[in-house]
């Protein structure tokens, strides 16, 4: 029995969702800042350059998203039916299998960045910007890779306000690094690149006070590598990898139909949509990991009527933050536009504005989307989960992306978002009602 779990299911929720959603907010503004100073001290192309690279960088996020969850999520189960030796061992794997992926990417980027930048959308004028980048931002992959294993599993060992704290951390520093490296010393894109790198290395230190204060029930152990618990903990994170990964499809045909519209001003603009969308997608990410110590827990223990509590209080949760996001978007589309508009272009403040207004009305959807393909893969349904975020964040949109670009240009491109979530949507619903029918027809029998 995991005391930390315990209690009101609605102050549990409280405690576990809101410092990982303040810490995620945290965590996203590593590319928002990047964003801001590099439009600002760099210009429209080094702006659209940034948007170019991040497509790469998702790839690496979302691996480390998979492991940490998955693996986080299988912890969880095992630690709740007091398997400490499984519960360890799933956490050594982990590790390893990060190590592993990151020296993989490390290699492949600093290999291939040049014509990976021509591949993402890069011209003469943005090439060199998205090659350095990229090279900096890859030599840091293994501290990426290992913060993003042991934030869930730090949290889900009854610390989620270190948790927080670490991401926190990491964001602040990121930050004032930005403004010093960009702002101060000049160093354009490789500066923001060593700023976002540090940022996972601070997290780490505050994290290992988990370990320094010995509040850790798990630990490293010598194990051989065991490729069927990492294929099953993947499977269970592989909706989080599904999620963030989709961004960067999303962001790549995005950028590339955008080029052959408006060009380099326009991949700009896009830039500011897709950053701000970023940090608004965190919101409901961090939602989605605050609840899976929760699901997972009361899943183990057969808890049906605090499950369903949680489920409740998850969409609930998304359903407000998605009412004030939009909200918030529609009455300040302007200055945020013109907060990434260093030469005050006012076609960029227009492409930029417009397109802000148009795509936040999809996280009306997306919010349910996020969080019910999370809830699914912490209750061991990943298929559930999977289905969604593919629904979501691959089929739905590739499918829409095409067709609305050819009938309406740029309108259509905004359009995309809010089309494709929608239609995922009615996925998510069915699945839903029926995980509803079946939790009350377990409790009744």
């Amino acid at each position: 029995m995991d005391a930390s779990l315990e209690g009101p299911i609605g102050r549990q929720f409280a405690r576990y969702v809101a410092p990982n959603v303040l810490g995620m907010i945290a965590m996203s503004a590593y590319i928002l800042a990047d964003t801001f100073f590099i439009a600002n001290g760099v210009g429209a192309n080094g702006l659209a350059a940034l948007n170019f690279a991040i497509v790469i960088w998702t790839i690496m996020q979302a691996t480390g998203l998979m492991l940490g969850i998955g693996g986080a999520t299988k912890f969880q189960v095992y630690k709740s039916q007091g398997n400490t030796d499984a519960a360890n061992r799933t956490f050594t794997n982990a590790v390893m299998l990060a190590l592993f992926a990151s020296a993989v990417y490390l290699v492949a980027v600093n290999l291939f960045a040049t014509p990976l930048s021509y591949v993402l959308g890069a011209d003469a004028d943005t090439v060199g910007l998205t090659d350095t980048y990229l090279r900096v931002i890859f030599s840091f992959a293994p501290f990426f890779l290992v913060n993003n294993v042991l934030l869930p599993f730090v949290r889900n060992d009854g610390s989620p306000r270190l948790a927080m704290g670490g991401m926190i951390l990491g964001s602040l520093a990121n930050i004032l690094l930005d403004y010093l490296f960009i702002m101060v010393f000049g160093w354009g894109m490789f500066g923001a690149a060593f700023a976002t790198g540090i940022a996972p290395i601070l997290s780490m230190a505050v994290l290992s006070i988990h370990f320094i204060k010995g509040r850790n029930t798990f630990r490293p152990v010598k194990t051989r590598p065991d490729l069927r618990l990492m294929g099953s903990f993947a499977a269970l994170g592989i909706s989080s990898f599904i999620v963030e990964i989709s961004g960067g499809v999303v962001l790549l045909i995005f950028n590339l139909i955008i080029l052959s519209f408006e060009g380099n001003i326009g991949v700009a603009a896009y830039g500011v949509v897709a950053n701000i969308a970023f940090v608004a997608t965190a919101l409901f990410v961090g939602t989605a990991q605050g609840i899976q110590p929760l699901a997972s827990h009361n899943y183990a223990q057969g808890n049906t009527a605090n499950l369903k509590k949680v489920l409740r209080y998850t969409i609930v949760t998304a359903l407000a933050i998605s009412i004030i996001l939009i909200a918030v978007v529609w009455l300040f589309a302007e200055p945020l536009a013109n907060a990434f508009n260093r030469d005050n272009d006012p076609h960029l403040t227009m492409l930029a504005a417009d397109g802000l207004r148009i795509y936040f009305v999809g996280y009306l959807f997306a919010g349910v989307n996020i969080v019910a393909a999370a809830f699914f893969s912490a209750v061991e349904q990943p298929g559930r989960g999977l289905a969604i975020s593919i629904g979501r964040g691959l089929v739905a949109i590739v499918a829409f992306v095409f067709a609305f670009a050819a009938l309406f240009g740029m309108t259509g491109v905004w359009t995309t978002f809010p089309a494709a979530e929608a239609a995922t949507a009615c996925l998510t619903v069915f699945f839903l009602v029926r995980l509803s029918k079946a939790m009350e027809a377990k409790r009744v029998g």
